[in-house]
């Protein structure tokens, strides 16, 4: 098995442009496995706005 990394937009009809310098290396069916960056999505998730904690330990 031969892996090859590249980054790509999705279309809006689902489709993945493979870049050629991989299509001429690929003659058989290929396993796909899509990681997302959700990088910049997580960034604007806050799950507290503040936090109070009241410790009563001696």
């Amino acid at each position: 098995m031969q892996a090859y990394e590249f980054s790509s937009v999705i279309e809006d009809d689902g489709i993945i442009h493979i870049p050629s310098q991989y299509l001429q290396n690929i003659s058989s069916p290929v396993k796909v496995i899509l990681l997302t960056n959700n990088e910049d999505q997580n960034k604007k998730k806050k799950i507290f706005s503040a936090i109070k904690i009241k410790d009563k330990r001696i």
